[in-house]
């Protein structure tokens, strides 16, 4: 399968679709996961185009990590987290649901089970609230 320039990550990259943005450099993009699995989650994306891990640059894959690293630690500031978990999926077998590469940043709790994926809108005044939270604690 072709990377999809339309896939809603690519929209939301170029300013088409609006987004509750949390970090943002030359390499990569944090969002709030607009149907998050845990208060905090976030996904850090690429700017380039690549539709998961097989397709994303090496440089471009450090660059991800490298800002992952800051969002783990932003995350478990924030939400006195007990610890973080990042996920990545590749393909739909795979788990994938949004053909471009991303990174799950999630703050986690001892005894708190994660929501399903993908399966309820969080209202974005919520999203925004966290997102703020997450921002004060983005390392400098």
């Amino acid at each position: 399968m072709a990377y999809d320039p339309n896939n809603i990550f690519a929209k939301i990259l170029r300013g088409e679709i609006p987004a509750c943005r949390v970090h943002e450099d030359n390499e990569t993009l944090v969002i709030m996961d607009a149907m998050p699995q845990a208060p905090g989650h976030v996904l850090v994306l690429p700017r380039t185009p690549a539709q998961d891990i097989f397709d994303l640059e090496p440089a471009m894959a450090a660059a991800v990590m490298r800002t992952g690293q800051q969002a783990a630690h932003a995350v478990r500031a924030a939400f006195s987290a007990d610890g973080v978990t990042l996920m990545q999926f590749n393909g739909a077998a795979g788990g994938q649901t949004v053909f471009h590469f991303h990174l799950h940043v999630i703050p986690r709790h001892a005894g708190v089970a994660l929501q399903g994926h993908a399966r309820h809108m969080a209202e974005m005044a919520v999203l925004e609230a966290q997102a703020a939270r997450i921002r004060a604690a983005w390392p400098a």
